[in-house]
Parts: structure tokens; sequence; C-alpha cells
């Protein structure tokens, strides 16, 4: 039995065991931080949690945004010391920062330095002094925002930055590209930049080229109205519909008219890519012009990629032998886009050529897209593939076996196919010590952990997560496992888990992968003909073995079991099941792996498509194995939707490390993937039609 392995059973008794203890601890650690503050938190309260405890009842007054409740609870909490005070006077004061004054916002800093609420609140307060257009008040507060991690803070910071003649203007303008959802910060940042002229037209459209490529209207909304009224109606126009903007439309604008027509182009790409690509070889490609129609043969090509539509080498092809000659090694492309052709070059390549364009795709990616392991194993894929015969090529092996070498340490998809690649799986790191007693008693006494712990305990997970988070910065490896232990120990295995991956140098690999439940785990798993490991990597990717994870779309439990498909699995199976029962921990394990293996089963026993299954849904790795047949990692990696394309790699890295774990010896990531996939095979059985 692991180290960590749950001492409990039963989440209702571990729950009503622990708040009185964890909250009159909660206050003792708090006062010895707080300063000033501690007067606040002298002594714990007597009392146990109840469905009306005051905090609770203070977020619900909070989303109501009811600000007497509040005011009257935030009085209660700080009378009381309740060891989530913080939190109540967190949410009392942000339902009327709009009116707050600078006096009331320094107070509460300095009522709970050091803490989350305190970052929080600051967040808040620099966003609000930005819609005040207060700089110099803003200016003041920045330093002190230790998070630093709001986009639109950023832009804030850079318009007071500009104001005062201290910023630069390449870094105003990647605050400004960086924006996906922009608001009132980076609109006005926008503004400001055009009207210092640091903004070209030529900035503007690549903004446009970036909103229609993603399909955010919002986006293009500013930078058309900065080119001018003709424009942003016409980019209205665009958006509304594209193929009415090109039939009618665009011969009649002439300013912008070829940036326009390709705007359309790209939109009408994501509807129908075949037919635009028909335009573009038609008529279209010959009137943008060499740049802006490889532009537009990118965009064909990246939605027939998500598509897995069997031209798009052809269009790829295309969009590559369209660059004028200046822009044939770096194109004004999106990472994105070029992510998308590298994978349609893995896919639907063959020889040289799927290597030489996914090669040539990767080396135009900007530095932070190319960092990822994805890419970086690629490249050394292709760079081998590439290399010449003999002492010719031999520099270039060289150079790709460094890169595989260099990924090979990493507990990751790309990381255990890099170590296959030269030729062995990777053996698990060694385990660092456990923490001391006395980094143990450190983390106990940290508090922020006893915040987010007591948080967590009385049901405002949210909250606990995101003060337990913050509480880790700038925390060594070897505090970090301590804070990871503490949240094994108290059974918080999402905290557990993300904690200990934080560690660089020392590494507690069965801290990172935790077995609670082992042997039940085990037993559902093994009397189905079900590989435990497998399932421990999945359910690890699904709840992080919380037991009453709900997702935004209903699924429930440790394995995440939607209603529907556990009403099905449970008659499947012949299972006496009520709709209540599907977070009971034995009832979700029974019903999730009795699910996994008829959807393995059904898709002839592979993992990556069975995965993919679990998250996409039976039917859509049925089609995605149409087309030729690939290596699976290349399968994977085309997946075309994002969460599905993760979770599947997750998964499968997963389960490869638990089987390391439980077998006492390296296991094979390329022996989990199976053979190569493709089309269902005549002797293969036909798919469980209905499998929800």
């Amino acid at each position: 039995m692991p180290r960590f392995a749950p001492a409990l059973t039963g989440g209702a008794r571990r729950l009503a065991a622990r708040p009185r203890s964890v909250l009159a601890f909660a206050f003792a650690v708090a006062t010895a931080s707080l300063g000033a503050a501690g007067a606040l938190l002298a002594s714990p309260p007597a009392m146990a949690q109840t469905a009306d405890d005051p905090v609770r009842t203070a977020r619900d007054a909070f989303a109501r945004k009811d600000r007497v409740r509040l005011a009257a609870l935030r009085a209660q909490v700080l009378d009381t010391r309740h060891p989530l005070a913080p939190w109540v006077d967190y949410w009392e004061l942000t339902v009327r920062l709009g009116e707050a004054r600078m006096e009331e916002v320094e107070a509460f800093y300095q009522r709970w330095p050091g803490s989350y609420v305190e970052d929080r609140l600051r967040n808040d307060w620099l966003l609000e002094l930005g819609r005040r257009r207060d700089w110099a008040a803003f200016s003041r507060d920045l330093p002190r925002f230790r998070m630093n991690d709001d986009r639109e803070v950023h832009c804030y910071a850079q318009v007071a930055a500009h104001l005062e003649g201290k910023g630069t203007a390449d870094a105003a303008r990647r605050a400004w590209a960086a924006q996906r959802e922009p608001g009132d910060g980076c609109l006005l940042l926008g503004q400001t930049l055009w009207d210092a002229k640091l903004l070209t037209a030529d900035d503007l459209w690549r903004r446009l080229r970036l909103a229609a490529e993603l399909n955010r209207p919002a986006l293009a909304r500013q930078p058309a109205a900065l080119l001018g009224e003709p424009v942003a109606k016409a980019v209205t126009a665009v958006f509304d519909n594209p193929a009415r903007y090109l039939n009618s439309k665009a011969s009649n604008v002439s300013h912008g008219r070829i940036e326009l027509a390709a705007l359309a182009l790209a939109r009408m790409a994501a509807s129908d890519a075949d037919t635009t690509a028909e335009l573009l070889a038609d008529r279209w490609a010959d009137e943008l012009g060499a740049e802006h129609g490889a532009w537009a043969w990118s965009q064909v090509a990246k939605q027939a990629a998500l598509g897995l539509k069997p031209d798009t080498f052809r269009y790829l092809e295309s969009a590559w032998d369209s660059l004028p000659r200046a822009r044939r090694e770096r194109p004004d492309w999106s990472d994105d886009t070029l992510a998308w052709l590298a994978r349609a070059a893995l896919r639907q390549g063959t020889g040289a050529d799927r290597w030489r364009y996914a090669h040539r795709a990767i080396e135009a990616m900007g530095p932070a897209e190319r960092a990822d392991p994805a890419w970086q194993y690629w490249h050394a894929r292709a760079q081998q593939a590439l290399a010449p015969a003999g002492e010719a090529g031999e520099a270039a092996r060289a150079q790709a076996r460094q890169a595989l070498a260099a990924l090979a340490g990493q507990l990751d998809f790309y990381g255990l196919l890099a170590a296959e690649d030269l030729g062995a799986p990777a053996p698990l790191p060694p385990r660092a010590p456990a923490p001391s007693a006395e980094e143990r008693l450190a983390a106990r006494s940290h508090p922020g952990l006893q915040r987010a712990v007591a948080a967590i305990d009385v049901g405002l997970r949210g909250e606990g997560v995101r003060e337990w988070n913050f509480s880790l910065i700038g925390m060594t490896d070897r505090q970090l496992l301590a804070a990871a232990q503490l949240a094994c120990e108290r059974e918080i295995w999402d905290r557990c888990i993300n904690t200990s991956e934080k560690t660089r140098a020392e590494i507690d690999i069965e801290q990172r992968f935790p077995q609670p439940m082992r042997a039940e785990v085990v037993a559902k798993a093994r009397a189905i003909d079900l590989d435990p490991s497998y399932v421990y990597g999945l359910i690890r990717q699904e709840s992080r073995f919380i037991m009453d994870a709900r997702s935004h779309v209903g699924a429930s439990g440790l394995m995440q079991v939607m209603p529907a498909t556990a009403k099905w699995t449970a008659k499947k199976i012949g299972l006496d099941f009520k709709p209540a029962m599907i977070t009971d921990r034995d009832t979700n394990l029974k019903l999730g792996t009795a699910y996994l293996k008829l959807v393995l089963d059904s898709l002839g026993g592979s993992q990556p498509m069975a995965a993919a299954a679990y998250n996409a849904g039976p039917r859509r790795p049925q089609r995605w194995r149409q087309g030729p047949e690939l290596d699976p990692a290349i399968w994977a990696e085309n997946i075309p939707f994002t969460e599905t394309r993760n979770y599947v790699k997750k998964v499968l890295a997963n389960a490869t490390i638990y089987a390391s774990l439980m077998g006492g010896k390296p296991a094979s990531l390329k022996e989990r993937l199976g053979p190569r996939i493709g089309p269902r095979s005549p002797a293969e059985p036909l798919p469980d039609a209905e499998l929800p």
C-alpha cells in the first residue's frame, strides 16, 4: 500500500470529524502570521460547521449582490473571529468596490496582509483604478501585486507607463496583441497606441485576421473601428455572412478590399473548406496576391485539418507554395495555424513530404509555441527523418538525439515517447526524501494552507483552491513536498497532485501519482479484465480523486460519469441503480470501469481511442479513425478537440507511470498506444451502436 493511501473510508465520516479541529487550528496559525490583524483571530470559537454556516451564507449573499446581508455577516464573522472571515470581508467590499475609497481598501490590506484575499482585492482594485483612470494610485499599488497574472491589469499598466513616459512601445504592443477577450484596459491601450502612432494599419489588419481565424467578432471591433467606419461596417458584414459579402460587396470596397476579402474567405473556410478552396483556386488567389492568398490558403488548410479532410495536404501545399519569397521561412501566420499545418503534415503527408512540411511549420512557430514538448518532439523526429544518410547527416541526427534526450526526463506523454525512441522506457525518478518533521510542521502551520483546508472542508472548494495555490508562490521544492503531503494526508487529492507536480529537482513520484482506494480499484478492474493502471490514469485526469467532483456538463464522481451513461451502463451490467447513487464511491467506480471496458472492447482494445471516447463520446473516435493508418501518437496529436487531444495524451502518460509504480519496473507507453490506428478491419467486431 503506498504511503499516501487513505487511512479512512467514507467521505461523510471524514468530513463530520474534521471541522472543529481544522477551524480551531486555522485560528491559531492565522493569528501568528497576520500581525495587527491577529487580534481579530486571537481565539478560536467553539463551533462546528452547520448547513447555515455564516461564511457559506455570505457567499450566497455575495452571489446575489445582497449588500445589507453581507454587511451583517461581515460584522458577525469578524466579531466571532471566524477563520474564514477574510473571505466575507472580501465579498462585502467587492460588491461595493465601485464606490469604495482608497482608505477602505488600504485598511483591508492591513487587516489581511500577505493573504490571498489581500492580493485578490488588489487585483480587483487595480482594475477599478484603471476604469477610474486614476493612474497615480494605480502606479502606487501595482508593485505590490504579487500574482501579477491579470492581462487586463497588464494593459492598464502599459497605459499608465506610457502616460508617465516610462513605457516601451514593444512591451505595450505585446500586451495589446496578447489579448483574446479585450476589456476596457486593452481597448484603452489600443486607442492610446493608435493615437500615439505606435500601432500601424498593418498591426490592425493582423489583429483582424486573428479575429477572423478565431471567429471572435468582439476581438475585431476595435481594430476595425480604428481603421474607419467603412472598414468597421465591412467587417461586420464579413462576420455576419462571408459568402454574401464576397458575392456582393467585396468588389465595392476600395480601401482594404484585399484584406476584407481574405477575412471573408477565412470565415467561409470554417464552415466549408472545400468550397472555399474552389473559390480561391478559381478567382481569389490571383486577386488577393501572394501574401494574402497564402494566408487564405493557410486558413483553408487549417479548417480542413480540423475536419480531417482528405484534401488537407493539397491545401497545405498551396499555402506554402503561394508565399512570396521574403515570407517563405517566417510567414505572418498565427501559431495555432502553424500547429494545425504541422499536424496535417504528420497525418496526411507521406515519405519525406510528411517530415519536410511538419519541420517547416514548426520552424516558423514563435519561441513559446516551439517550446511545447509536442513540437520539440516532432521537430526532433523530423530532423531524424530528413537527415541525409551516412556521415553527412550525422550532425543533424546527433542534434535530434540531444533534443529527445532533453525531453526524456519529463514525466509526460512526449517525454515518455522520447525515452523509448532513445532505446528503452524511462525509469521513474529516484524518490526524494520524505519531508522532515520540521518541514511538515511548517506546512501544517502555514496560515494560507490552513485557511484553504478550512474553506474546502466547509464546501468552498473554489475559494480554498485559490488560497492554496496562492500560498505556494515562492515555495522551494522541500516546502512544496511538505505542502503536498499535507494535502495527501487530508485526502485533498487534487492539491496533493498539483502541488507535488510543481517540484523540479526533488520528485516524490508516489505523491504525484497517489493510489487511493487501491484495493477497490484493482479488484473492480481485474474483475472485468481491465488494466488497473489504465483506470488510475483515467481517474487522475478526470477527477483528481475528488469524490464529489462535478463537471460543468453534469458528469459526477471519481470517474465523472454522466447521468444518462450511468443509467445505460447500470442496465447493461444488471445493476439496480438510482440517480442519487452516482456519487457513491463504489457505485461510481463500478459504473465507470464497466463503461470504460465496454468502450474499449467496442474500439478493438485501443486505449488511445477508448480514452478519446470516454472524453468526447464513442462516435467521434470512430470518425477520427477514418483515413490513413497512423502511428497512434500521430493519431492522438490530430484529435480536433484541444480538450480531448490533451486528455488522451495525459491519460496514457498517467497510465504508463502507474503501471511502472504498480509493476515495479519501467512500463512502455508505446505498448500501451498499441498498433497503428486506421479504419476498422473486417475482422474487428462492429462497435456497439447503443453506446452513449
